[in-house]
């Protein structure tokens, strides 16, 4: 199974220490984080990963040599400039391609490399396979100032910044519930046909938005029960590494 993990941002929350090295390879707890999201990405079964880089490239780049590239097959995405989410991924799609039509529908991951949790990915990749799903978003009720719109079926159906204002609702008029979004996905190979007019820097939200609106299913996966926390800033990774190291005491 393959898995695509975003390392490229600059990682401005976490100044000064990503001043000197990327997000991904911040320690917490004696281990960086790129170790963390791959130990969960091998528990199911994942063999091969693609790291988007761009921030402190080569650091990235000698840390998985140095690690023997954790057992598994890691390929790089480098990017001149930032391409969020959606160009990233569409830059790295060729990584996803195979020789095999039944490998070019199997469903992949795609995690960023700032987010620790404990959310069951098993459990998430059967509950995408067992709705037939174009994406899969891990998704529950933290505080934040953008979140995605979904209806009582879990289908997203829309999106809102508090910052901006911007809300977008594809069904007027419909029951919906304020989610936030972990971070975390499972997709099919089909996203890819729904990026095919999109280019340059943009967000894989804009193209779940547009995959909607010609009928393909987004889901949200509820995950309010795990834990769940990202590196919004250095409080927060240090309210991270005091959590792990009290849980390792118990």
């Amino acid at each position: 199974m393959k898995a695509m993990i975003f390392a490229a941002g600059l990682g401005l929350r976490l100044k000064p220490l990503t001043d000197i090295q990327p997000k991904c390879l911040v320690e917490v707890n004696g281990r960086t984080m790129l170790e963390h999201v791959i130990d969960r990405l091998k528990m199911v079964d994942v063999d091969a990963v693609i790291i988007n880089i761009h921030h402190f490239a080569r650091q990235i780049h000698s840390f998985v040599k140095q690690k023997n590239s954790f057992g598994l097959q890691v390929e790089f995405s480098y990017e001149e400039e930032l391409l969020e989410t959606g160009g990233g991924l569409k830059k790295a799609s060729w990584f996803f391609k195979s020789d095999s039509a039944a490998q070019d529908e199997e469903p992949f991951f795609v995690h960023n490399s700032d987010v620790y949790s404990d959310i069951d990915l098993k459990a998430m990749l059967d509950f995408h396979r067992s709705h037939r799903a174009v994406a899969t978003l891990a998704v529950n009720r933290h505080k934040t100032s953008r979140y995605l719109r979904f209806d009582t079926n879990q289908r997203l159906v829309g999106r809102e910044n508090q910052k901006t204002g911007q809300e977008v609702l594809l069904t007027p008029g419909i029951e919906f519930e304020r989610l936030s979004f972990t971070g975390i996905h499972v997709l099919s190979p089909k996203i890819f046909d729904y990026m095919q007019d999109q280019s340059g820097r943009f967000s894989i939200i804009d193209t779940y938005m547009k995959a909607i609106q010609e009928g393909a299913l987004i889901i949200g996966y509820r995950a309010d029960d795990s834990f769940w926390m990202d590196m919004g800033s250095v409080e927060r990774l240090e309210s991270l590494r005091q959590k792990l190291k009290s849980d390792k005491k118990m």
